[in-house]
């Protein structure tokens, strides 16, 4: 059975692009061998994480307990779970989006403010912003060659 789990979380520290790259890899490695997919969200240079995996259940739920316990996250919200028929980010062991790099107007479209707060989304309105991001060009890393 396949779930989708959405989540948002504080980092601890600042977000930098040695961190993104260095979770990006490390999530990329791990999703290949586990069959999880997804889509990471972030601000550079800010503190907030939105994330989605896709995969089997239990896979999914081990993941999310490993980042519910990762040390580098606070606060980390459960948005969104659901059952599954076929994933949305099957494209991507894990890409992400620069939040910094995508048009306001989308922003807005789904927030109160410019800056996305993850937090004050329902997990649908999350969802929604991040079907939309996946679809334009705003996935700014691609998957290593898939296995």
């Amino acid at each position: 059975m396949l779930v989708r789990l959405l989540y948002a979380s504080r980092a601890v520290d600042v977000i930098g692009g040695a961190l993104l790259d260095t979770v990006l890899t490390q999530s990329q490695r791990h999703n290949a061998d586990h069959g999880i997919t997804g889509v990471l969200c972030a601000y550079q240079n800010g503190h907030v994480f939105l994330q989605a995996l896709e995969g089997a259940r239990d896979e999914v739920n081990r993941l999310y307990q490993n980042i519910v316990a990762d040390p580098r996250h606070a606060e980390v919200t459960l948005l969104h779970y659901e059952e599954i028929t076929e994933r949305s980010f099957s494209s991507w062991r894990m890409g992400r989006v620069d939040l910094n790099r995508v048009n306001v107007g989308t922003i807005m479209r789904y927030s109160a403010y410019t800056t996305l707060d993850p937090f004050s989304l329902s997990g649908r309105t999350a969802l929604a912003l991040l079907m939309e991001l996946s679809t334009t060009t705003t996935v700014v890393s691609r998957p290593e060659a898939q296995r």
